[in-house]
């Protein structure tokens, strides 16, 4: 298979400033393997409409590399969601084609397979419908409807490589959807030292060691044990609940968070609990990315979690905080950067295909 390939001038990607030429690249086919430990459980559907195949995979990663989905073809998904940082981008607010600030921060794509609930409130049920949102965004991608299919059906490469995956060459943005939701399934991160621990290949440091047990541990003042109770939002080999909490922001939440989707009071501020897989790379942190790095997050839930009747249970029973000591909190960042998997955020099967 034949497609154009892009290459950018500089390292910004602007409307003019690319050049495409054509190259030869064998477009592999089939059925993809997905490869993960088994204590990440088989609970994912896959669409019966949109299995996952080689070559679905390849067009979903031309895609979310492709600056031209977006209104001035100057942002990819992969903008706001960099491979290196574990696909978020390392600001607060991400900014999209109009030059103005998203409204939430950008979250980690890290094991999208399993999350049932996408976006920071759940608004979605399916990378399918996920993918189009930020597509049609004013503040994000921009692009109207169709617009983007439009465009990429006059170009040489897209319609082959559709008809290839979809039996037609004709591009709409639902084929576009499925396309990057083929890729973003592949997103998988599992080969962390943590990932080498449970496996019995790696000997945790007594920092480390320290960590975890603050990590797994409720504290319980009575039976003076201490603890920060961060596996029970955080537990399990994915290191995530589907869960939505208001872990004490403010006492007042400034974004409503969950309830602007169920129209639930309960839901106010409440958002839905991101994986610690890569933690240490995602920052800054928080649905609004107030936080800059892990030693301010640990400092809210030590110190300033604000009460209100929407608290977490978990949490409404500190007064304020844990009131971790700064050698409780180095310990739990030692363990916490046990979750930093280098393979992932290296892997090519993951990077740019149109710089090769």
């Amino acid at each position: 298979m034949r497609y154009w390939k892009p290459i950018f001038v500089g390292a910004i990607v602007m409307a003019g400033l690319s050049a495409w030429t054509m190259v030869d690249d064998p477009v592999p086919t089939g059925p993809y393997p997905l490869h993960y430990p088994a204590s990440f459980g088989s609970r994912f559907t896959i669409p019966a409409d949109n299995p996952t195949t080689q070559e679905g995979v390849y067009l979903g990663r031309l895609l979310f590399y492709e600056p031209r989905l977006s209104a001035t073809q100057t942002i990819s998904c992969a903008s706001c969601h960099q491979q290196a940082r574990a696909f978020t981008d390392g600001l607060a607010l991400s900014i999209g084609v109009h030059g103005k600030t998203t409204r939430r921060n950008s979250m980690s794509l890290t094991n999208l397979l399993w999350v049932r609930q996408l976006f920071w409130d759940g608004r979605s049920s399916s990378l399918e419908e996920q993918a189009l949102i930020p597509l049609g965004h004013t503040d994000e991608m921009g692009s109207k409807p169709g617009e983007a299919a439009h465009f990429l059906q006059k170009t040489k490469p897209y319609p082959a490589l559709f008809k290839q995956v979809f039996g037609s060459d004709t591009i709409t943005d639902v084929r576009i959807g499925q396309a990057l939701a083929q890729f973003e399934r592949t997103l998988i991160s599992a080969d962390s030292r943590y990932d080498h621990f449970l496996a019995g290949h790696y000997q945790l440091t007594e920092s480390e060691q320290r960590g975890m047990q603050l990590f797994n541990q409720s504290p319980s003042p009575d039976r003076n044990v201490r603890g920060g109770n961060c596996a029970h939002c955080h537990g399990g080999a994915k290191l995530y609940q589907e869960l939505f909490h208001n872990n004490g922001l403010d006492k007042q939440a400034t974004d409503s968070g969950r309830q602007a989707i169920t129209g639930l009071a309960l839901d106010q501020g409440r958002f839905r609990v991101p994986t610690l897989r890569n933690i240490a790379l995602t920052a800054p942190y928080m649905h609004d990315g107030r936080f800059n790095n892990l030693d301010q997050v640990l400092e809210h839930y030590s110190e300033h979690i604000q009460p209100s009747p929407m608290l977490a249970p978990e949490l409404a029973g500190q007064p304020n905080g844990f009131h971790l000591t700064r050698s409780e909190k180095t310990d739990l960042i030692s363990f916490l950067q046990l979750f930093t998997d280098s393979t992932f955020v290296h892997n090519p099967q993951f990077a740019n295909p149109h710089l090769k």
